[in-house]
């Protein structure tokens, strides 16, 4: 029954990041139309500051009341109480750093729409702490309901501003007005009545330590390779690389992370019973990579049709660093899972220190990828980096669950043989189609269907098979039982 509640709730948060990203791709187009370029670098230009800021200034309340035993409102006030210091700090933080990065960008207009921007973090500060409790109980339709009323009175906001004439202001009206939606929707499906109190405050405290510190430390190190090639390349050869790493992480940010969240609430429910966290942990990071190594590896293996098709001719250098992003973003997932438990059993330091290893290794082998092969070379000392990180998030699994390294590899070696022969179907597909010279729309669709299929069939031929009904899902083994408790 617990893993019917995560997987139903993990589909309302899938659903709810698809639902909100197509009416992004539809507002996208039309401000694509109506705007010019310079008005996407101008509200970029400010995001980037606004988002830094909001990232390093983060307050986790959510994750900290869903690892509590239990949530009473002197929790709910203290929380909301942090919200409102944090949208505070944050506040005067941008409000101070405006002009500055106006300056040092040597763009004046940035400094106002900094400003304004700024309402949209400080504003998501005053949301009901009370959407918790839907959360524990795995119950995240509310929070669909919360994000598609939001993303809609957003994009009406927009749409309102343009035809009023506001030009790029409508791109921040967007943003503001999702926030202030959010924030009136989550007091209609959680009544909270606000009360400032910190009398909760001892129960959080190590819990922020290690988390900001931990947030602090993924920041830089998913910000150095952007700002070492923009610094000596410059925006020419960034903006090829952006575009290979947000597609290639698009898997993982609308499927896998958003099912995280109901993840990490089923683990705190049962942290205190190890073997039943063991056994959980190696069907979720299991489940994980049986969706997302496919994925990958087919954006991987058709990189160059994907950018043809969906970017035009004049994106044709983003091919190469797509097949490469894709890999690196191949293990993610595992490690999210590994961040569920993580804060799920109140053990933040396993992230803090998984992240600090990653920026280590970030930053050796990105420099020196990006000294011996220009931006090529960087995406090579990512996936080197990554390759290196998923060993780490195997032995931090092992010392946070006490789950050994063979019993991990031996869970995950079926999707790993599966992922091999599609790579080679995909190959040799690719390599009789070539002389055909078909189009990139039917070579992709008839590359994406055999390496699916040929993916699922042999998943089922070593013997997986989806289990769904009766309160269970899961990728289940008919012909192994794997032992979690192997040192």
């Amino acid at each position: 029954m617990l893993t019917m509640k995560t997987l139903l709730g993990a589909g309302w948060l899938v659903f709810s990041r698809f639902f909100g990203r197509a009416i992004d791709f539809v507002a996208l187009l039309i401000f694509a139309r109506l705007l010019t370029p310079s008005d996407f670098g101008l509200i970029a230009l400010a995001l980037s500051l606004v988002a830094i800021v909001d990232v390093l200034l983060e307050v986790p309340v959510v994750q900290a009341l869903m690892r509590l035993e239990s949530v009473d409102r002197g929790h709910l006030d203290t929380c909301f109480t942090l919200s409102l210091m944090r949208s505070g700090v944050l506040a005067l933080v941008l409000l101070i750093c405006a002009w500055p990065f106006a300056a040092f960008n040597g763009e004046p207009s940035i400094a106002p729409v900094i400003c304004v921007l700024a309402l949209s973090p400080v504003v998501r500060g005053f949301s009901s702490p009370a959407m918790v409790f839907a959360m524990r109980e795995l119950g995240f339709r509310q929070t669909f309901i919360m994000e598609a009323i939001s993303k809609v009175v957003g994009f009406g906001a927009a749409m309102a501003t343009l035809m009023l004439g506001g030009g790029h202001w409508a791109l921040v009206a967007n943003s503001i007005a999702v926030s202030v939606a959010a924030v009136a929707a989550s007091y209609v499906l959680a009544p909270y009545r606000p009360r400032f109190s910190l009398a909760g405050l001892h129960h959080f405290a190590r819990f922020f330590g290690w988390f900001s510190s931990a947030q602090l430390v993924s920041t830089l190190t998913w910000q150095f390779d952007r700002l070492l090639i923009g610094a000596v390349k410059g925006k020419a050869s960034l903006g090829p690389f952006i575009v290979a790493n947000d597609m290639a992480a698009l898997p993982t940010q609308s499927l896998i992370g958003p099912a995280q969240q109901p993840v990490m609430a089923a683990f705190a429910r049962i942290k205190n019973d190890p073997d039943r966290v063991r056994f959980a942990f190696l069907k979720a990071g299991r489940f994980a990579m049986f969706l997302a190594v496919p994925v990958s590896l087919g954006i991987a293996l058709t990189a160059d049709l994907i950018v043809a098709l969906m970017l035009g001719p004049k994106w044709t250098e983003a091919a190469p660093l797509l097949q490469l992003m894709a890999l690196v973003m191949m293990p993610i997932p595992y490690f999210q899972t590994l961040y569920s438990l993580s804060l799920a059993t109140d053990r933040p330091h396993i992230i803090f220190q998984t992240n600090l290893c990653d920026l280590v290794l970030r930053v050796a082998l990105v420099s020196a990828g990006f000294y011996g092969f220009d931006v090529i070379g960087v995406c090579y000392g990512r996936v080197l980096a990554s390759g290196l990180m998923f060993v780490v998030n195997l032995i931090q699994v092992r010392s946070l669950v006490g789950i050994g390294l063979p019993a991990q590899l031996s869970n995950l070696w079926k999707v790993a043989g599966a992922a091999a022969l599609m790579t080679v179907g995909v190959v040799l597909l690719r390599m009789q189609l070539e002389p055909l010279a078909l189009p990139a729309i039917i070579e992709l669709g008839l590359v994406a269907a055999a390496g699916a299929g040929l993916y699922a069939a042999t998943v089922l031929g070593l013997g997986m098979q989806l289990i769904i009904g009766g309160g269970r899902l899961e990728l289940a083994d008919r012909w192994l039982r794997f032992s979690a408790s192997r040192p």
